[in-house]
């Protein structure tokens, strides 16, 4: 099969191991730059040029969206699917993945186990908020941060209320969040790939860090998840509509708390930790997913209906 890998840094970890693990299965492989793609829109012939030329063939894309440019990706990967090509990872399930907010009203009404969040929109009554949470020490999250960027611990309710001020001040949409003490600075990552657990690491802040993430220097160790945890992880993936995901959580006592489902989850700690061909299970869910759309009957065609509102995951 023909597939195409939407990346802007071809020569990453995750992009080339899976250009690697698709060449290994037999597979073309093409690394495409969504920013350099331009959208064609006409009647019944939608298309994308990239480079001069069209973009035609593919039997499958696999989506590498970075969070700063997640509203052209999602509107790259949307046009992939209007042109009948099938993506790893559905467009809206992108936008759903990286809207924290909308994202955690998602998972909360799933029933997803997740640390006592709070929103508001710039609200003066700060103490309410924080007392909303479980009082301080709290967490405070600005809602388009990635990579542990824009995370702050406020260690007492005086250091929170002035954190939020600032943010309120700066309009920057913030979340709050209780702070999971047992946790002692650690996570698990777990990496979830057509409804199953593929691989899962512990990652550990360094010292003095309440974050864990591997870009703030923490480090990744292979973990068995609990029962518990596998449930949760993939209840969160499927409530977000999610064929491939990094679902992070906290241990606790009151069972694990999912932090965030990430849609464009990085390959290189999960295969170090693990020693297990990740790319490689992607690789075969995303050709599965091609031969499936091959294979099925031509139906008599209808109208397309679009709910761009809906945040329930179509029907296949």
């Amino acid at each position: 099969m023909k597939l195409a890998i939407l990346s802007r840094e071809p020569k990453s970890y995750s992009t080339q191991r899976l250009v690697e693990a698709a060449l290994a299965q037999g597979h073309e492989a093409v690394v495409v730059d969504h920013l350099q793609c331009n959208l064609v829109l006409e009647k019944g012939h939608p298309g994308i040029i990239y480079q001069g030329a069209r973009l035609e063939g593919f039997d499958a894309i696999i989506p590498r969206i970075g969070a700063s440019v997640t509203f052209y990706g999602t509107a790259v990967v949307r046009q992939f699917e209007m042109m009948k090509v099938r993506t790893a990872v559905d467009s809206q399930a992108i936008v759903r993945s990286r809207d924290k907010l909308r994202s955690m009203q998602i998972l909360s009404r799933a029933g997803v186990g997740m640390p006592k969040t709070a929103f508001t929109n710039y609200s003066e009554d700060v103490p309410a908020m924080i007392n909303q949470v479980g009082g301080a020490p709290v967490i405070i999250k600005l809602l388009e941060g990635t990579q542990g960027l824009g995370v702050v611990l406020a260690e007492s309710a005086k250091a929170a209320q002035s954190v939020i001020e600032a943010f309120h001040n700066l309009k920057a949409r913030i979340i709050v969040q209780e702070f999971i003490a047992e946790s002692k600075g650690a996570d698990l990552r777990a990496f979830v790939v057509d409804g199953e657990v593929v691989g899962a690491m512990k990652r550990q802040g360094k010292e003095g860090e309440f974050r864990s993430n591997l870009h703030r220097g923490g480090s990744g160790t292979l973990v068995k998840l609990s029962r518990a945890e596998k449930a949760a992880a993939l209840l969160a993936t499927k409530a977000l509509g999610l064929g491939i995901a990094g679902v992070d959580m906290l241990q606790s006592k009151r069972g694990p708390l999912v932090l965030e489902v990430n849609s464009s989850p990085g390959l290189e700690g999960i295969e170090k930790a693990t020693k297990s061909d990740i790319a490689g299970r992607i690789i075969e869910y995303t050709t599965q997913l091609a031969a499936k759309r091959k294979s099925k009957p031509k139906a008599k065609k209808e109208p397309e209906r679009v709910d761009a509102q809906s945040d329930v995951p179509a029907e296949k």
